[in-house]
C-alpha cells in the first residue's frame, strides 16, 4: 500500500501545469479568484488560458510555479461569479 501512495505522490509532484489545468479546467488568478477554463492553448514553454468570463492569462508551463502550487494545495480566495463554476466542481476540487 505504501508503494502505491508513494507512486501517486511522485506522479502528482512531477505533473506539468498544462496537464493539470487541462484535466481540471480551473485556474487560480494571482488575486486568488478561481476561474473556469474555457480554452487552453500551448505556445512553446508558455500557455494561453481563456476563461468563461473572458479573461485571458499567459503563463509559463512549469512544475514548481505559483499556479501549479496553488492548484495542488487547493489555495483560492473565492470562485469567479461570472465564470459560473458549478458547486459540485468546487466541492470536488476542495476534496480531491
Amino acid at each position: 500500500m505504501n508503494s502505491l501512495l508513494a507512486h501517486h505522490h511522485y506522479r502528482e509532484k512531477n505533473k506539468r501545469l498544462f496537464d493539470l489545468v487541462d484535466k481540471i479546467r480551473l485556474w487560480p488568478s494571482r488575486t486568488g479568484v478561481l476561474h473556469g477554463v474555457k480554452a487552453i492553448r500551448k505556445e512553446g514553454e508558455s500557455m494561453i488560458i481563456s476563461t468563461h468570463c473572458g479573461c485571458t492569462f499567459k503563463v509559463r508551463d512549469s512544475k514548481r510555479g505559483r499556479g501549479i502550487r496553488q492548484l495542488k494545495h487547493r489555495n483560492y480566495q473565492r470562485a469567479c461569479k461570472r465564470c459560473g463554476i458549478p458547486d459540485w466542481k468546487l466541492e470536488k476540487f476542495k476534496t480531491k
